[in-house]
């Protein structure tokens, strides 16, 4: 489960913060302006990926989804796009456009809870040409042809009494049977994908883009540039923020330390995933309501008093989905003293964090549960010399 990101000060300072981090970019020389729009234009030409939906599921509360398939998959990610000038026509528009990467087993919509309440929208609307990521098996992101367009009708049939709650339930029901992929095939099939797509649409002059990643989303981000160092190559990111995530929890009283005498019987039970929303939404009246035999699990999600209840239960019933098992059993290892470390077992992300050059701002929530600031503080010795 993924943590909401607990902090006892005012979110506009969170966001304020963030922003001028941002802005801190070099522009490149011309050399390198030409280098990078030459791989640009070959981009282009091999790019596989699928257009903007013109009808968007009623679910869908961005300007635009796209859709960018996965090779050798059947897979297509959705990306939510929040376009700066339709939110503040008065502000001009960013260099770098932003990538935001959700938690694991989460959506798009905790970024985009209410319109007053929607990260994403505050931030296109001071200039930046906003993504959200949904990897594979969460949110809109489908799987195989028929899947896809089973989703493209979802909103004409939105109108039609039970038919999209029937095909949700299809939907997770072939998710969990058939979740089969690990923390390694979203950072080095996915992400860079999407990395690359985003490039291209948004056409920033350096090639570069901004991102910011929650949990796993900045996990991805850590491991992401991690890599990157490690192969001597460009993560293409300007900068990045992440919120309460780390590469290494050992050292952190975690509350996940609890579930991780399951991992193994999962493996052995050979249990494909874990319906995550499905048990939230099915306990969730028993924790919001009297007499609150499981209100524990609230803490979980986010720190007593952060949200409006409204919110809250939004978030609860609408943001959380089905996870793999392979995934996390390989997110397990953050929770030994070597750290996250890859399928193989041989390359430890946190070892190699420091060749990045890339400006890191990691925020840490100080009633955070799962990701207490004191992982945050190790993965940032991690990482000090690239900060």
């Amino acid at each position: 489960m993924t943590s909401k990101l607990s902090m006892n000060v005012n979110m506009n300072v969170i966001k304020t913060v963030i922003q001028t981090r941002m802005e801190l970019w070099v522009n490149p020389n011309p050399g390198q302006q030409k280098r990078v729009r030459s791989k640009r234009h070959r981009l282009n030409l091999r790019m596989k990926a699928v257009a903007a939906v013109q009808e968007k599921p009623e679910k869908c509360t961005a300007d635009e989804l796209h859709y960018v398939r996965v090779p050798n998959t059947d897979w297509r990610l959705a990306l939510w796009r929040y376009l700066p000038s339709r939110h503040n026509a008065m502000t001009s528009r960013k260099h770098h456009p932003l990538l935001l990467l959700t938690g694991v087993g989460t959506n798009a919509v905790g970024y985009d809870l209410s319109p007053q309440a929607s990260f994403a929208r505050y931030m296109s609307s001071e200039g930046f040409d906003t993504w959200i990521l949904e990897v594979r098996g969460a949110g809109l992101s489908v799987k195989g042809l028929e899947s896809f367009q089973r989703l493209s009708k979802s909103s004409q049939a939105s109108i039609v009494g039970n038919v999209p709650m029937l095909e949700d339930i299809q939907r997770e029901l072939d998710l969990f049977l058939h979740s089969d992929w690990d923390f390694d095939q979203l950072l080095k099939d996915d992400l860079p994908l999407v990395v690359d797509y985003v490039r291209t649409l948004s056409s920033p002059s350096d090639g570069k883009l901004f991102a910011i990643g929650h949990s796993m989303g900045g996990i991805l981000l850590y491991a992401m540039l991690s890599l990157c160092g490690f192969e001597g190559r460009d993560s293409h990111f300007a900068a990045v923020t992440t919120l309460a995530s780390s590469l290494d929890y050992s050292s952190s009283k975690s509350s996940l330390k609890l579930l991780l005498p399951l991992a193994d019987p999962a493996v052995a039970l050979n249990i494909p995933s874990i319906p995550i929303g499905a048990l939230l939404a099915a306990m969730h009246p028993l924790a919001s309501r009297p007499p609150f035999l499981l209100s524990w699990l609230n803490s979980q999600i986010s720190a007593q008093d952060m949200m409006l209840p409204e919110l809250f239960d939004k978030l609860v019933l609408n943001n959380f989905c089905t996870v793999p098992a392979k995934l996390l059993l390989q997110l397990t290892t953050a929770f030994q003293s070597t750290g996250l470390r890859d399928r193989s077992g041989t390359l430890f992300y946190k070892d190699h964090l420091h060749k990045s050059n890339v400006p890191i701002l990691a925020l840490a929530g100080d009633r955070d549960l799962i990701c207490p600031p004191e992982a945050v503080y190790g993965i940032a010795y991690s990482c000090s010399s690239s900060t």
